[in-house]
């Protein structure tokens, strides 16, 4: 399973490359319908907010391991002057080790640039953001640093029904604090590297049953300063609606994430709600 999530990249690689040749035979004006192009949960779609348009977005997402877990975060897009910049924010609150703990996560502060767009032959739209300590490290809820992220996200609109995304990025946390098991402390520069990709069939022009994909490397110190290798792989089916009122879309989405670590399984369940608008 591992390893069949290290190379989903390149397997998404190979359908734009055919995909691009298919198109090369076909009429340059033509053009396909319209369709939903919201937010995935787990993979990110490189489309940044149209100009003068804001979305509102909440996510929740519970696991059904030992300790159930549950994140609720809220983000915020908005177009900065036009669609080529985009700022936006998340902010989540946890309920950990069955609620015994609960509290604000880090913040993230976000910026993405439109670097090519729908009528290329790969849509990307690289964003860079900064992780502020908000969270309380030592109840599990936060690092303790401030962190920095990177992601490229890539889409392609592939037929009338079927669009995919690719996503590879990764975090850097310098200097994260570990107490070491007779009291001393440790500090390391933690980092997790994610790769993942997404399928959407473009039911309607309101309705999208998706499959997404990732595997996530994360290296961090153990309590006796050793670095260690984890590794986690998300399996996540799930759909979303579209519901136009005037100006405003309401999207609401479920899916049911699948999580393999440590030779282990968890299902979980993710709930998805966005509003767009204009402003």
């Amino acid at each position: 399973m591992r390893k069949l999530f290290i190379f989903l990249p390149l397997f998404f690689v190979l359908l734009l490359m055919m995909n691009s040749k298919t198109k090369a035979q076909e009429s340059d004006t033509q053009k396909f319908s319209t369709a939903i192009e919201d937010n995935s949960y787990f993979i990110e779609e490189a489309y940044n907010q149209e100009d003068r348009v804001v979305q509102h977005i909440n996510n929740g997402y519970y696991t059904s391991g030992p300790s159930k877990d549950f994140t609720y975060s809220f983000t915020q897009e908005w177009p900065l002057l036009s669609e080529k910049h985009q700022l936006s924010y998340t902010v989540a609150y946890a309920w950990l080790n069955q609620h015994a703990v609960n509290g604000f996560e880090d913040v993230l502060i976000n910026y993405r640039y439109q670097l090519t767009g729908h009528d290329a032959t790969v849509t990307l739209a690289p964003r860079v953001s900064i992780m502020l300590p908000t969270g309380d490290k030592n109840k599990g809820l936060g690092n303790g640093v401030v962190g920095f992220q990177f992601n490229l996200p890539a889409s392609k609109r592939l037929s009338e029904a079927f669009a995919c995304h690719a996503n590879i990025g990764f975090t850097v946390l310098p200097g994260v604090k570990t107490i070491g098991t007779e009291g001393q402390t440790f500090k390391n520069t933690h980092w997790n590297m994610l790769l993942g990709g997404s399928i959407i069939w473009l039911a309607s022009g309101h309705f999208n049953l998706m499959l997404e994909g990732l595997h996530i490397i994360s290296h961090t110190a153990s309590i006796d300063n050793q670095m260690q290798a984890q590794h986690q792989t998300i399996i996540s089916p799930g759909f979303r609606y579209a519901i136009n009122i005037k100006n405003l879309q309401i999207v609401p989405g479920l899916a049911v994430p699948i999580s393999f670590q440590d030779g282990k399984s968890n299902a979980g369940a993710y709930i998805y709600l966005s509003f767009e608008h204009p402003f």
